[in-house]
C-alpha cells in the first residue's frame, strides 16, 4: 500500500458548498479509515470572518453532511477530526498580498510537523486560479525544495478552448505540470475506474473489444431533477459543457483507448490523450446537424405534480437557447474503431437518474436462430455508473421446451454485494489519490485541450447556426427525433433505476 506523507490540506473557497457537502465528509472517512497520515492539519481560507471554532461547527461538528456520513458511535471521532480543522480569512478578496496566509501555515506547519507538504485546493470559481497560483508563487508557496506542493483545481475547466488553453497557460507560469491536479469526481467513481480493469483484465472481453465484433456504443447519463438553484450558472454553460465535454468525455477516453505499457499514471493518461485526439472532429454544418440533436425540457405534469420548464426555472432567460438535452453521433479514427459509431446524451429531466455505458455486440454472421426470437436483441455489455453499481451481461438462451426459441438472460454483478468493502466515494478516493502523488484519474492540461478540440465546433455551430432546439416534456426520455440518430438501430436503451431492468417504455405520470 502506497504511503501518505504527512501534509496539510488548504483548501481555497472553504466558505462555499462544496468544503461542507463533499470534501469534509470525504476527509471524515479517510480519518475513520485510518488512511490519512499521523500528522495532517486542514486550513479553510476564504472571504468570510469566521475563527477556528465556527468553521468547525459549520463543517464538521454540526454539519449535517457530515452527521449523514457518521453513526452515534463515531461522535467521539467526529470531534478528534475537527480538532485537526483551522480557518484563515483572507479579507474582501482573493487576490492579495497571502503574506499572512503563509505565516499562518508555516505555524500550523511547524506545530503539527506536517513536513512542509501542502496541497492547495481551489474550490473558487475558475477566474480566481490564476490569481491564487501567483500569490502563492509570490510567498514561496510553490516551491518543492523541501517538501511538495499540489495543486488541486475543480471543473469547469474553461468555457471553450480558447479560455481552456488560457487557464493551462495561467496555471502553469506558478506551477509544474507534474503539481497541476484537475479534479474531475467522475473519475473517482469505483465503476468508471473498473472500465479499465474490465477490459484490460478479462480475457472474455479484451480479444473482442474492436471494431470487428462492437456494433456501437452507447452512454446515457440521465438526470431525474431540472437545474433548480444552478438556473442563472447553467443558462450560460448548457448540457455540452457541463457533462458531455468533461465527465462523459472522461468516459468516452476510457473506452476508446489503447492498452497502456503498464498501470501508472503517465502511461494511462498518455493513452487517454490519445484516444481523445482520435475522435473525429464535426466541422461541416451537413455532419454537424446530422449527428447533434440539442433539446431544452418542458413543463409537464409528473406525479400529479407540474413541473416548471426550462425557460420558467429561476435565473434562466425567458428565451434561452441553452440545451438540457444533448445528443451527439461521432467517430474514432483509428484502427481499433473504425466505422464503429458512439452515441452519447446526457440530460436533465428524464425519467430516472442513471449513467451507464451498453457496448453493443455484432450478431453473428451466420445467424441459424434469425427466426427464432433473437432478432434485434444483440448481445449486451452493460456497465451501470450510478446508481444500483454493476455490470450486466445480456446473452440468448433456449427458452425450455421443442424447438429452438431463444430469448434473453442477464448475468450481473453488484458492487452493493460487497458487503465487507467499503467502496469509496469519489471525492473521498480522489483526495487520497492526490495525497499520495496519483495522478491517474485527474486530467492533464493536454487531456483538457483535446476534449475542448472536439466539443468546440459543435458549441460553434449550435451558436451561430439555425440549428433547432427541440423540446421535450419533463419526465420523458428526450425529444421525439431522438432516436433518429441512431439509424439502422431502433432506438435508445432507456434504462430503469435497476441494472437489470429492460425497459421498452417509461411511465411519467
Amino acid at each position: 500500500m502506497t504511503k501518505t506523507e504527512n501534509q496539510m490540506l488548504i483548501i481555497f473557497g472553504a466558505s462555499g458548498d462544496l468544503t461542507a457537502r463533499k470534501l469534509v465528509p470525504g476527509l471524515f472517512n479517510l480519518f475513520k479509515g485510518k488512511h490519512l497520515p499521523k500528522n495532517f492539519v486542514v486550513l479553510g481560507v476564504s472571504r468570510s470572518d469566521m475563527t477556528d471554532a465556527e468553521f468547525r461547527k459549520k463543517v464538521a461538528l454540526e454539519s449535517e453532511h457530515l452527521k449523514s456520513q457518521a453513526t452515534v458511535k463515531d461522535f467521539g471521532l467526529v470531534e478528534d477530526f475537527a480538532n485537526q480543522i483551522f480557518y484563515e480569512d483572507l479579507g474582501s478578496n482573493y487576490d492579495v498580498n497571502y503574506s499572512r496566509l503563509e505565516k499562518r501555515i508555516s505555524d500550523l506547519n511547524s506545530k503539527y510537523r506536517t513536513e512542509n507538504n501542502y496541497i492547495f485546493y481551489l474550490s473558487t470559481p475558475p477566474s480566481l486560479f490564476e490569481a491564487i497560483a501567483k500569490n502563492l508563487t509570490d510567498q514561496g508557496l510553490n516551491d518543492e525544495t523541501s517538501g511538495c506542493k499540489r495543486l488541486i483545481v475543480e471543473k469547469p475547466f474553461g468555457y471553450d478552448l480558447e479560455t481552456a488553453k488560457a487557464l493551462n497557460k495561467g496555471l502553469q507560469q506558478y506551477f509544474k505540470e507534474s503539481q497541476i491536479y484537475r479534479i474531475d469526481h467522475y473519475l473517482g467513481k469505483e465503476t468508471v475506474q473498473n472500465l479499465l480493469v474490465t477490459r484490460f483484465a478479462n480475457s472474455i472481453f479484451e480479444p473482442l473489444w474492436n471494431r470487428n465484433y462492437i456494433d456501437h456504443v452507447e452512454i446515457t447519463n440521465a438526470e431525474s431533477g431540472g437545474v433548480g438553484s444552478r438556473g442563472g450558472y447553467y443558462d450560460g454553460s448548457g448540457a455540452l459543457r457541463d457533462m458531455f465535454q468533461n465527465h462523459l468525455l472522461q468516459i468516452v477516453s476510457l473506452i476508446v483507448m489503447e492498452p497502456p505499457i503498464d498501470a501508472n499514471a503517465q502511461e494511462i493518461r498518455n493513452e487517454k490523450v490519445k484516444a481523445l485526439r482520435s475522435l473525429r472532429i464535426m466541422r461541416d454544418e451537413k455532419t454537424l446537424h446530422d449527428h447533434t440533436i440539442r433539446a431544452q425540457y418542458v413543463s409537464s405534469k409528473i406525479n400529479g405534480e407540474v413541473v416548471k420548464g426550462y425557460r420558467e426555472e429561476d435565473g434562466v432567460d425567458s428565451e434561452s437557447t441553452t440545451e438540457t438535452y444533448a445528443a451527439i453521433k461521432f467517430y474514432v479514427d483509428n484502427w481499433r474503431w473504425k466505422d464503429v459509431p458512439f452515441y452519447v446524451r446526457t440530460a436533465k429531466r428524464m425519467p430516472t437518474k442513471v449513467t451507464e455505458v451498453v457496448i453493443h455486440f455484432k450478431s453473428p454472421h451466420h445467424q441459424i436462430f434469425k427466426d427464432s426470437g433473437m432478432f434485434n436483441k444483440d448481445n449486451k455489455l452493460i456497465i451501470r455508473i450510478q446508481p444500483d453499481e454493476g455490470i450486466l451481461v445480456k446473452f440468448g438462451v433456449k427458452v425450455p421446451g421443442q424447438g429452438f426459441k431463444v430469448e434473453r438472460a442477464n448475468l450481473d454483478f453488484y458492487y452493493s454485494g460487497l458487503t465487507e468493502t467499503h467502496v469509496m466515494e469519489a471525492y473521498e478516493r480522489l483526495l487520497l489519490d492526490a495525497m499520495q502523488g496519483d495522478a491517474t484519474l485527474y486530467a492533464r492540461a493536454d487531456e483538457v485541450e483535446a476534449a475542448w478540440e472536439f466539443v468546440n465546433p459543435i458549441l460553434e455551430y449550435w451558436k451561430n447556426s439555425e440549428a433547432k432546439v427541440y423540446g421535450y416534456s419533463a419526465g420523458v426520455w428526450g425529444p421525439e427525433n431522438a432516436d433518429d440518430l441512431i439509424e439502422g438501430y431502433g432506438m435508445w436503451r432507456n434504462p430503469g433505476p435497476n441494472l437489470a431492468d429492460d425497459p421498452g417504455f417509461c411511465v411519467i405520470c
